[in-house]
């Protein structure tokens, strides 16, 4: 399973990089994984200190450091 998170990991950084902070909403729509992989993969790539959290009203957004 860690195998799969780490790849999914992966993507969820790739989206990132390439389109700048996003909601976990959002990088779930747009990378058409499920939100439980994408939940994991934020979670492995937060542990590892590669993302940033803001949040505004309702609305967390998240992006890379």
């Amino acid at each position: 399973m860690s195998n799969s998170i780490g790849s999914t990991a992966g993507k969820v950084w790739e989206f990132l990089n390439a389109n700048g902070p996003a909601s976990a909403t959002k990088i779930t729509t747009a990378t058409k994984l499920n939100k439980s992989e994408v939940q994991r993969a934020i979670g492995w790539l937060a542990c590892e200190q590669k993302l940033n959290f803001e949040t505004k009203g309702r609305t967390e957004t998240i992006s890379l450091r």
